[in-house]
């Protein structure tokens, strides 16, 4: 359904691009505002005023001048509110309290208990409650809280519809968490939300498309398109796990873990090392347990079956980016997960099998926040969703 330009949707469109841009470039003047979203600048000026009373922004100074009187510089008020960022694990949760500038003030893990991530719940109101509870500075409101779960969202309504690794099924995290601390709460794919980090504050920053391919214990994507996340007629969009990497994998059923996952995943990695690593003093962990770590150590450490699980490994990866590369175009495809760690053994040689393969290979980035980074997703996802942003097409 196509949406009419009322002048109430407009001015909205136009709130968004400068909050937007100053998140990305800031200080800026006026003039300059006007002149990069070709906006009047009496249009610029009304919307800089409401944002400088809601304390979003706030001057700093005069620009240069270029002849005539200077133009007064404004900014980003990132210290002005804070945000609740979470991101929720199958073995822990990671939470951090930040500005909207993404500065970190505090950051903390939480291991799940012995009764196992679905029970994680308790746990995690006991995090948020800390985080809200930490110094913070004079006059720092709370804006809202941020969740990232691994799974399958409804993103519209902060529902987890289906988490296999917290074992959650239409779960209403949103409404639960609203209610217990009464803030605006909003709950995303933990690899979206990630994206969206990577977007706002990481190696990504501002890119008009992105991609993050997210490879741990489980490997998703975060799609980000003009600063907003692409979530798919069913909110799966990104789930690249359940990508066949050949034909073999098709006519079976996949109800946990996708193909893909199957086998270049951490565990996957692993798996495939078991198979095929000698019984040999040195060639298994002191102990005795293979993982994704072990098997790119033994690479380094020059061991041949070790080379070839990871050239395996770079294959099964390089026709996801083909893939995603042929279908999306994405400016930058960023590495991201645990096995992210391992980025020097895996980008130059995925580039190399993608030479000639698709017309405009990507910028192939690994991620530069690491486990921050859907945390400070969190810090964009909850920006946008308090303010009501709204995003068009726009060439800067």
């Amino acid at each position: 359904m196509t949406q009419a330009a009322t002048s109430s949707l407009i001015r909205s469109i136009n709130r968004s691009a400068v909050l937007d841009l100053l998140q990305q470039e800031s200080p800026m003047a006026r003039s300059e505002l006007a002149r990069r979203l070709r906006m009047s600048l009496p249009t610029v000026m009304r919307i800089v005023d409401d944002l400088l009373a809601e304390d979003f922004l706030r001057p700093i100074g005069l620009a240069e001048s270029t002849g005539g009187r200077p133009g007064a510089l404004i900014e980003l008020n990132g210290a002005g509110y804070g945000v609740i960022g979470i991101d929720l694990g199958g073995s822990k949760m990671f939470g951090a309290l930040a500005d909207l500038s993404g500065k970190l003030s505090h950051e903390t893990y939480l291991a799940h208990d012995e009764q196992g991530a679905e029970n994680c719940l308790d746990p995690l109101c006991d995090l948020i409650q800390q985080l809200l509870d930490a110094p913070r500075p004079t006059g720092q409101r709370i804006r809202g809280i941020g969740v990232g779960a691994p799974g399958v969202t409804r993103n519209a309504d902060g529902v987890v519809l289906w988490s296999p690794q917290l074992n959650w099924r239409d779960l209403p995290l949103s409404r639960l968490l609203q209610e217990r601390f009464d803030l605006p709460v909003f709950v995303e794919n933990d690899v979206n939300l990630a994206a969206l980090g990577e977007w706002g504050f990481g190696v990504g920053k501002g890119a008009r498309s992105l991609i993050t391919l997210a490879i741990g214990t489980g490997i998703g994507a975060g799609v980000v398109l003009d600063g907003a996340i692409y979530h798919g007629a069913h909110q799966a969009a990104g789930e690249v796990g359940y990508m066949p990497p050949g034909v073999s994998f098709l006519g079976q059923r996949y109800d946990g873990f996708g193909a893909f996952e199957g086998i270049a995943s951490g565990p996957g990695i692993a798996a495939r090392a078991e198979r095929v690593a000698p019984v040999l003093a040195g060639a298994h962990p002191a102990n005795g347990r293979m993982t994704a770590e072990s098997v790119f150590a033994a690479a380094r450490g020059g061991q041949e079956w070790a080379r070839d699980v990871i050239a395996e490994t770079v294959d099964y990866i390089a026709l996801a980016v083909a893939d995603i590369t042929a279908l999306l175009d994405p400016e930058i495809i960023v590495l991201g997960g645990g096995v992210s760690a391992s980025a020097d053994l895996l980008i130059e040689p995925i580039l190399a099998r993608l030479d000639g393969v698709v017309p405009y290979p990507p910028r192939l980035a690994a991620s530069t926040l690491g486990s921050r980074a859907a945390t400070l997703g969190a810090v964009t996802l909850v920006l946008h969703g308090t303010t009501g942003r709204v995003v068009i097409n726009r060439q800067f």
